[in-house]
């Protein structure tokens, strides 16, 4: 039996470390845009709470992506990073599209 460490491109070795700090900060992030909904209502504008939820969202993106995923700017994982942010740019690109589509059909049958 060999007890040694094997190194294999591409994949990163999490530890138990990792994954405590990346289950708190998913928390928080789920935490933070329920406190706005329920607690800024009345006290922060729309625009802000909308923004709010927005950048939470994002930050929650990147932490799992960090944390979970193991994806950082080491240049074992740029094939996965540029995977991932062309599977970003096709979605974009299929939303943006639909939306436009929608909006130009909305548009003529009124």
């Amino acid at each position: 039996m060999h007890n040694e460490a094997v190194h294999i491109p591409g994949i990163s070795h999490a530890s138990l470390k990792g994954y405590i700090v990346g289950f708190i900060v998913s928390i928080v992030l789920t935490v933070i845009p329920f406190a706005l909904v329920i607690y800024g209502r009345g006290a922060i504008s729309a625009d802000w709470i909308y923004g709010g939820l927005a950048l939470a969202a994002v930050a929650q993106i990147v932490g799992q992506l960090h944390y979970f995923l193991h994806l950082d700017r080491s240049s074992d994982q740029t094939w996965n990073v540029q995977a991932i942010l062309l599977t970003g740019l096709i979605v974009g690109i299929m939303v943006c599209g639909s939306l436009w589509i929608m909006t130009v059909l909305h548009s003529r049958m009124m």
